[in-house]
């Protein structure tokens, strides 16, 4: 009985590979390289190509006889938005000092009632 079973088990060792190698290659799918691009490497796409933006420069850092001050209501007026909030630098492009001094102007300003806190 001993012969018997070691034969069956030597025989369903050689045939199980044989009956599991075509199965598992049938399973996985041939692959396909992806298509190429229409557009080479390099390239940046349209709307980011030729886009180059002027560098803000501050007004009163480029003007020396330029001076912010509270009492001038139009150029106080160029920094706030129509709602009444200040202007952030990135869209005046005013530089940290004169920021800062802007912002004092606007408050002092609105504290006299030179300029409305909110505008409707």
């Amino acid at each position: 009985m001993e012969i018997m079973m070691s034969e069956e088990i030597k025989n369903s060792d050689s045939a199980a590979p044989e009956t599991a190698e075509p199965a598992v290659q049938e399973a996985v799918p041939e692959r396909k390289p992806y298509p190429a691009r229409e557009d080479s490497f390099g390239e940046k796409p349209a709307f980011q190509r030729n886009t180059r933006f002027k560098r803000k420069v501050c007004r009163f850092c480029h003007d020396k006889n330029a001076v912010i001050d509270y009492k001038d209501v139009r150029l106080v007026e160029q920094f706030i938005t129509d709602r009444g909030k200040i202007l952030p630098r990135r869209v005046t492009g005013t530089c940290a000092k004169h920021q800062r001094g802007v912002a004092q102007a606007i408050k002092r300003a609105r504290i006299l009632a030179l300029v409305p806190f909110v505008e409707k």
